[in-house]
């Protein structure tokens, strides 16, 4: 496998630049003045895995400053400072001209500095170990650089590569690509005409899964939203090579288990950072990095967190699935399963699993080998969530055993963060009504609401009033003013936008926020509440009532506090109360 001191693409801190190690020689793709730079300071032996570096190869894709800008320096250092011989590879006889004046005219390096050779001549010359390199690929690009860009075919660690270089056009390569090669292949999310357009690649996904073709992704303008769109497909980014994946004291090849180790550090820094960053209260990006951390702890292919609203009867992610947010009864799939049993679930054959539900797969494309679901509790024993670990990396299969113990600390972290965010959670609602309370309000106005107002769109709402609800407390007791309270939220909650959101105010008073709705608005949703209840009688401890309630609207001013604009709403219930009740006052 290749691995990169940079990936990014001309304007990125790394600009891409692969090596891999052959004997004790390194072997690079291309030299841009970051890499020369990274290699410098990290050192040749660390990044050669405490070989003892003698000979440095580089192999050009092209010309353009991103590409090569660092090979100059690179020869200086290798030549004054470490007394390393540089052989450069050339794809052709007019890139090796190019190069030739590059070096003798504009930096000044001399001759006895490097070896400058063409690909051919050097598969051809006896003096090299050349077996890795396989083929050379014209490919395209703008037309300045026509004919003068050129990807590679290697065999690198038993493995046949395909390396891009710089290109516009996948075509080029398609010929080459056999199966159980592995691709790398330069990617740009911006529509440039220059660069391989992470919406055309995607488009070859099936030819990729179904020539057994591992896909990895380099030269990057747009790093996240690049790995959002291609990770559903299977493609994953580049390699990177980092100082902590060597093993100090040794100074040999690292272990898995401090692969693992490193990675799991990486992970819980930027838990901890965000943590630290108090931008939201719903744990959103906490869960995340939750879930890579049993991804990697698994050595799992991919991982999601479940997370049971017992209220509502389901379960719902958004980890690693690649499309929108996935809900399902709770008494259904392998996660319910695991819940509703209380133990850890595994199947290395979940296509013939009866619990299995294979419509994510089918919606994504993806192939689903095994799977783990691992129930995650609460410090009094409660289950409320669940991991699921999905494909064991070498096709191992999951073990019931081993893995849920590795997994064990992520969900315990994970437990602790969702009682947490359950403690929030059930502070923000009424436990009668199952609406949120006036805390809730407060809270989801400045995360969401408010930023209606400071866009300057819309926001409006109505405050109501159960009529006369004293009454059916005095005549029919408590318990049936409970259920009339229980019945009116339901009824409310079933008219609010998706965007918006009704509280329970207190007593029998409640509020209907609406994003993006003016007055008129407001007083029309009023209205169909209004008349909805008056035609629809409730069932209150047996006693068929029939309720009407008042509103009062309101479009929020800006200019006013959140309390003054409830304020100018609630004037208009108490004019709705004072002129005959079951009326919207505006």
């Amino acid at each position: 496998m290749l691995k990169f001191l940079g990936r990014g693409s001309g304007f990125s801190d790394y600009n891409t630049s692969a090596f891999f190690v052959r004997g004790n020689n390194i072997i690079m793709i291309d030299c841009s003045l970051t890499s020369f730079i990274r290699l410098k300071n990290l050192g040749f032996e660390k990044v050669a895995m405490g070989k003892n570096v003698f000979d440095v190869t580089i192999l050009v894709t092209h010309t353009h400053s991103d590409h090569i800008s660092g090979i100059t320096m690179l020869l200086h250092y290798c030549y004054y400072v470490k007394h390393i011989g540089v052989t450069i590879i050339a794809p052709s006889e007019e890139v090796k001209a190019d190069l030739k004046y590059y070096f003798d005219r504009l930096d000044g390096c001399d001759e006895e500095e490097y070896t400058l050779i063409t690909a051919d001549e050097y598969r051809q010359s006896d003096t090299y170990d050349s077996l890795w390199l396989l083929d050379v690929i014209k490919t395209s690009h703008t037309p300045q650089l026509d004919g003068r860009c050129f990807g590679y075919r290697l065999f690198v660690d038993d493995k046949v590569i395909v390396y891009t270089g710089d290109s516009n056009n996948i075509a080029d390569f398609l010929p080459f690509l056999e199966d159980g090669t592995e691709f790398y292949c330069e990617c740009s999310y911006l529509e440039s005409g220059v660069h391989i357009n992470i919406k055309k690649l995607l488009e070859y996904k099936a030819f990729f899964k179904d020539n057994n073709i591992r896909v990895y992704l380099m030269h990057l303008d747009n790093e996240e939203a690049i790995r959002e769109a291609a990770e559903p497909a299977g493609f994953k980014l580049a390699l990177l090579w980092r100082d902590r994946d060597i093993t100090k004291a040794l100074g040999g090849f690292m272990t898995d288990e401090k692969k693992m180790l490193d990675d799991l550090f990486d992970v819980s820094d930027k838990l901890y950072g965000n943590m630290c960053l108090h931008k939201e209260n719903n744990h959103a990006e906490v869960f995340k990095y939750l879930t890579e951390m049993g991804r990697i702890m698994t050595d799992a292919d991919r991982a999601s967190f479940w997370k049971w609203e017992k209220r509502k009867k389901q379960i719902w992610t958004t980890s690693a699935t690649g499309v929108d947010k996935i809900i399902i009864p709770d008494d259904t799939g392998l996660v319910g399963k695991a819940l509703h049993e209380g133990r850890v679930i595994v199947t290395n054959d979940p296509y013939n699993n009866p619990d299995f539900n294979a419509e994510v797969d089918k919606q994504t494309g993806y192939v689903t080998k095994s799977i783990l679901v691992l129930p995650v509790c609460d410090v009094n024993g409660q289950y409320i969530g669940a991991f699921q670990i999905i494909n064991k990396n070498g096709d191992k299969g999951f073990d019931e055993k081993e893995d849920a113990r590795r997994l064990s600390m992520a969900a315990l972290i994970c437990g602790l963060a969702l009682e947490s965010e359950s403690f929030l959670e059930e502070s923000h609602h009424d436990r009668l009504t199952k609406l949120k309370n006036r805390m809730g309000f407060y809270h989801d106005f400045s995360k969401k609401f408010n930023a209606c107002l400071e866009e300057d769109r819309p926001l409006s709402m109505f405050i109501s009033d159960i009529d006369k609800f004293k009454r059916v407390n005095d005549t029919y007791g408590h318990n049936a003013g409970d259920d009339v309270l229980a019945f009116t939220a339901s009824l409310i909650e079933s008219f609010a936008p998706e965007n918006g959101g009704v509280y329970r105010w207190g007593g029998e008073e409640f509020i209907m926020l609406m994003p993006d709705t003016d007055l008129k608005g407001a007083a029309e949703m009023a209205e169909k509440v209004r008349a909805k209840l008056q035609d629809t009688p409730c069932n209150a401890q047996g006693n068929i009532l029939n309720l009407t309630m008042s509103f009062g609207c309101h479009q929020f001013d800006k200019e006013l506090s959140i309390e003054d604009n409830v304020s100018k709403a609630d004037e208009h219930l108490y004019t709705a109360k004072e002129t005959g009740r079951n009326k919207v006052v505006f």
